[in-house]
């Protein structure tokens, strides 16, 4: 059972994500410890609400500079909903606010044409070789957003995508950071199928 660290930083119900973790298989951790998340062998960003009061509470708890550490470490790292969003360097719900940086581009608003927010099962259509997102072609998860990674469906990092009035980037990947539009602790099996490939790749750390 690899020990996964869950980052603690007081925003929405990150014990969701814990328990999802470790019926996955993973021995989760919810913490803010830099010397637990440092030994841990895959690190998790959940994040619910808003841009911009997610990453103040990031950078004020310096759960921030943890996240990155363990991007340059090379371990595995999944942010999931807003913690996909704050990988980004910036977000139209919080304009004066910069994300972290680590994969380029904006997020940006669904458009007028369809309900904001997505809140519903989707089917997702893998788009790029993945061991993380293996066996989820078609497969359906639960989203709940109004705001999206606005990047072209064929960049390179963009691992999966579901229709949603166009493609919506449901899931990027680029080397070891992994990071999903949708909720994969709310997504029923295919959400528990998910973990356990993301807690595989932590296996040997």
């Amino acid at each position: 059972m690899p020990t996964i660290a869950v980052l603690d930083y007081g925003i929405g119900n990150l014990r969701s994500a814990q328990k999802a973790l470790e019926r996955a298989g993973a021995d989760a951790v919810l913490t803010s410890k830099a010397e637990v998340i440092k030994k841990a062998a895959g690190v998790v960003l959940p994040g619910v609400g808003n841009f911009g009061t997610c990453i103040e509470a990031l950078r004020r708890t310096g759960v921030d500079r943890m996240a990155l550490d363990t991007i340059e470490s090379r371990r595995p790292f999944l942010g999931i909903c807003i913690g996909m969003q704050l990988l980004f360097e910036g977000s139209e719900e919080s304009p004066n606010h910069q994300g972290l940086g680590v994969l380029s581009g904006q997020v940006r608003i669904l458009p007028e044409s369809v309900r904001r927010p997505q809140m519903q099962w989707n089917a997702i259509h893998v788009r790029k070789d993945s061991q993380i997102l293996k066996g989820l072609d078609g497969k359906w998860l639960y989203f709940v957003h109004s705001y999206a990674a606005d990047l072209s469906p064929d960049n390179e990092i963009v691992a999966a995508t579901c229709s949603y009035g166009n493609d919506v980037v449901a899931a990027v990947q680029s080397e070891n950071v992994f990071a999903t539009q949708f909720h994969p602790e709310k997504s029923s099996d295919a959400g528990k199928e998910f973990l356990v490939n993301f807690v595989k790749s932590c296996k040997g750390v």
